[in-house]
């Protein structure tokens, strides 16, 4: 795995990345040479068409990213590669037009396009499906051992199980006390005395410990062997942040807040965040703003005033502010002391209201809170006192999202969506808990570029 931006890539999804942007580069460039012939390096060298494939090359892979093509989920799938990379060639070619019309020296040619798509369409799509094989043919896979038998170990096992684009092939399990011959599927080798035995026999390069009390039972000595000896020792908490971005709320200690390096901002760090955060809202409004006259309008003819929906909620260190946006329910439906988060199909949600919650519209005034200071444009995503009051009472460390402030989008928020029960709230403060953990004003910004994603494919609204 490879840390960008605080998130980890696995490097093998980099690989391919680099890969296909060679293939890309190639298509074009066979495209020039068939198109032109023997004039091809004119066209390559005096009139920059090296630079131009360039520019197709980031515009393709915008394409790939928005299409989710090197997500875990489709990043292996056979069967989606094929309609998605068709689906990047139109986008790409939509793109490169408008790109082409507004800046006309930028302009491969249409024939050079056509047969550079076709060319990208049959190198992507066959290297996709030869890319993973060759790494298991050449074994370039690692062969991995949990250290323990407890729930957070079955957790991370069954995780590494179901994201082969990382090239872990999980063998099974070891603990300090013999189990039963197997668990949660795979083999169960034996006791940490045979450890050593177990490693060189199974063939492993990678050892992770997921002990749930390490306290007197770690066999330190025998990890330390092996680790000189070139087997990867890992400690089962950051493995598991690292495939999921999402900390085990099951095994979290409190010193594993305490000592990293993104809990706590610097100021300079703190200023730049809020630099960053109140130019992203000013440019917001001031693009948004025909928007915002529209929604206004909108809800004033369907459902008359208020417009402007107004609640209370907790910010950092549990200061109360006022939250700010246009109102999708029916008048005055949420009230602070009762309230009931939105459900799919909700009938409090009225006609107007359910097109702003789609289109996330009606979350545009929260830009307002940010440009006052009471939230970041990133952060934990705020609720009203009372639901926070027994979420705090119900869920261990979740006073820990007071510790900054508040944002209009999120880490959890791009990765768990809305939040409408127990259950969701536990899963989205393990989110939050990483975000927290690693913030900084690069994972911000991804996280902002996730979020236009999100907006741009209507993703997660109530």
């Amino acid at each position: 795995m490879i840390r960008t931006f605080t998130a980890y890539v696995p490097a093998r999804t980099l690989l391919l990345g680099a890969s296909e942007a060679f293939l890309v580069g190639l298509a074009f460039v066979a495209a020039i040479v068939l198109r032109f012939g023997g004039d091809a390096d004119l066209v390559l060298g005096y009139e920059h068409g090296l630079i131009k494939i360039g520019l197709v090359i980031a515009v393709f892979f915008l394409c790939m990213w928005h299409l989710d093509l090197y997500d875990g989920q489709f990043l292996c799938s056979r069967f989606e590669i094929l309609p998605r990379l068709l689906q990047v060639v139109g986008i790409m070619s939509i793109l490169l037009a408008f790109v082409y019309y507004t800046y006309p020296q930028a302009q491969l040619g249409r024939s050079v396009l056509v047969i550079g798509a076709i060319l990208v369409v049959l190198l992507v799509f066959s290297w996709r499906q030869m890319f993973f094989s060759l790494l298991r043919q050449f074994n370039c896979v690692q062969r991995a051992i949990v250290f323990g038998t407890g729930t957070f170990a079955i957790a991370l096992g069954r995780e590494a199980k179901r994201r082969p684009e990382l090239g872990i092939d999980l063998l099974g399990y070891v603990d300090c006390h013999n189990q039963s011959s197997e668990v949660d599927g795979l083999p169960y080798f034996g006791t940490s005395t045979s450890l050593p035995e177990i490693v060189r026999g199974n063939r492993v390069s990678r050892v992770i410990v997921a002990l749930e009390d390490r306290r007197g039972k770690l066999p330190i000595e025998e990890l330390l062997k092996l680790k000189s000896q070139g087997v990867v020792v890992e400690k089962g908490d950051d493995f598991y942040e690292s495939i999921t971005g999402k900390v085990a709320l099951d095994s979290l200690r409190p010193s594993s807040l305490l000592f990293v390096s993104g809990y706590h901002l610097s100021r300079l760090q703190v200023a730049v965040r809020r630099v960053v955060s109140f130019l992203f809202a000013s440019v917001g409004l001031a693009i948004a703003s025909p928007l915002m006259l529209v929604a206004w309008i909108g809800v004033w003819l369907d459902t008359g005033r208020p417009v402007i929906f107004r609640q209370s909620r907790l910010g950092k260190d549990g200061k109360v502010f006022t939250i700010y946006k246009f109102r999708t329910m029916r008048n005055d439906p949420n009230r602070d002391d009762d309230h009931k988060p939105a459900q799919k199909g909700d009938s409090r949600v009225t006609r107007v209201g359910r097109w702003l919650r789609r289109t996330r519209i009606d979350e545009i005034p929260q830009l307002y809170n940010i440009l006052r200071g009471d939230m970041s444009f990133v952060g934990p995503r705020p609720f009203v006192p009372s639901q926070e009051a027994e979420l705090l009472r119900v869920i261990p460390f979740y006073n820990r999202r007071l510790d900054v402030k508040p944002g209009a989008t999120g880490w959890a928020q791009v990765n768990r969506g809305y939040c409408a029960s127990l259950d969701d709230n536990i899963e989205k403060l393990a989110y939050d808990l990483f975000y927290i953990k690693h913030m900084s004003v690069g994972f911000d910004l991804l996280i902002i570029l996730r979020t236009f994603k999100i907006l741009l494919l209507g993703r997660g609204a109530q």
